[in-house]
């Protein structure tokens, strides 16, 4: 493939605006040119690459920097398993993705972050991993198995960090427990994108975390104390500290649309759209593993065997996308940017990611007037 192809005739959306009767042309797998009308027609040749995407919108590709699975295979599982599940949510828009990996032992994590580096070098789909624990609040486990929660030691930080080898992108930290607060620092300090969450941090202790260098909140509201008139809490921290992104699991289960709508007024440009996706996205109903843990999913909704709570979900950014704009009355190019641009800069990867502009990869989706995927392309060239 040449990585060469001309998509015209577009609603193009990107970096927060709409330009109606979009073009772009990809060369080499970045982008060469934008524009509108038919300017696109004196675009040099490529041949008979061309889409006439007739008035379909036209997006870069998403980005989802919190997904444990798809396609019944657990991210956790190994190498197949993770191309398995990346294949899956490539076909709902997602082109790149930051590995999740639920809390584990601290040797099994070492492993799995070191698989993942050897992965990232070879697949450009992934970013790198994200450990989500086991720095975390026993008391805000969510979905992870608390005999395996633990404080954090410089000892800890120091194996995970050798093992990943610069591909760690994010970590999850309740910043309260005890060496929290050096874990933040530690990792930030690596350049690791600290996330707060799974916690029982409130207002001043979240705050504290984003002064010292975390920059994301874990799936917001979920796992952490709420939004209260006389202790506000981690969201409204991260809502008020400029330059922390707020990932939200908009699938009608985590956070209520009333909430999803808050939580974008509040921190206008910072929201990231994540699914938190465990093995049964994209593949149905049953009884699956999430880390050592049992999970039943009934209706879409994954619950633990075992308690009930809540064990990631079924979710697809297109899903998500489509529930911002239709349900939660979002406009399109918010949340556009909140699956797109938002989530690649949370992790560093804003420079040549979730943009269509020239020099960016040449990653797109087209999606029907209902958000439904049409085409998905990589690197310039079509894959769906």
């Amino acid at each position: 493939m040449s990585g060469d192809h001309l998509i015209h005739s577009a609603r193009l959306v990107d970096s927060g605006t709409v330009v109606e009767d979009g073009w772009v042309r990809f060369t080499g797998g970045t982008v060469a040119a934008t524009g509108s009308g038919t300017s696109w027609r004196s675009e040099p040749a490529v041949a008979d690459r061309v889409t006439d995407a007739a008035g379909a919108w036209l997006t870069p590709g998403f980005v989802d920097i919190h997904v444990h699975g798809g396609g019944g295979a657990a991210f956790d599982d190994g190498a197949s398993q993770i191309a398995h599940g990346l294949d899956v949510h490539r076909r709902h828009g997602t082109t790149r993705a930051v590995i999740s990996l639920i809390t584990a032992s601290v040797p099994e994590l070492a492993a799995r972050v070191r698989m993942v580096a050897e992965l990232a070098a070879a697949d450009p789909r992934i970013l790198g991993s994200h450990l989500e624990g086991p720095f975390l609040d026993v008391g805000h486990k969510g979905a992870h198995d608390p005999s395996l929660l633990r404080a954090a030691t410089r000892a800890d930080i120091d194996t995970l960090l050798e093992a990943a080898g610069g591909t760690l992108r994010q970590i999850t930290i309740a910043p309260e427990q005890p060496g929290g607060m050096d874990a933040v620092r530690a990792f930030s300090a690596a350049g690791v994108a600290v996330a707060v969450g799974h916690t029982d941090a409130s207002y001043d202790q979240a705050l504290a975390a984003f002064d010292a260098g975390a920059t994301i909140l874990t799936h917001a509201f979920n796992a952490m104390p709420g939004l209260h008139h006389r202790a506000p809490g981690p969201v409204a921290a991260a809502a008020r500290t400029p330059g922390v992104a707020l990932e939200i699991v908009n699938d009608g289960v985590h956070v209520h649309p009333e909430m999803v709508r808050i939580a974008f007024a509040s921190a206008p440009g910072r929201m990231a759209l994540v699914t938190d996706a465990m093995a049964a996205a994209g593949s149905g109903d049953g009884d699956y593993l999430l880390g050592s843990l049992e999970v039943e999913v009934r209706g879409g909704v994954a619950r633990l065997a075992g308690g009930g709570s809540i064990a990631g979900s079924t979710l697809t950014l297109d899903d998500a996308l489509r529930r911002a704009v239709v349900e939660v009355g979002i406009p399109v190019e918010e949340a556009v940017l909140a699956v797109t641009a938002t989530p690649a800069a949370a992790v560093g990867r804003g420079g040549d990611l979730g943009r269509l502009r020239p020099g960016y990869v040449a990653d797109a989706v087209l999606l029907d007037e209902g958000f439904a995927v049409r085409q998905v392309f990589v690197d310039g060239d079509p894959v769906r």
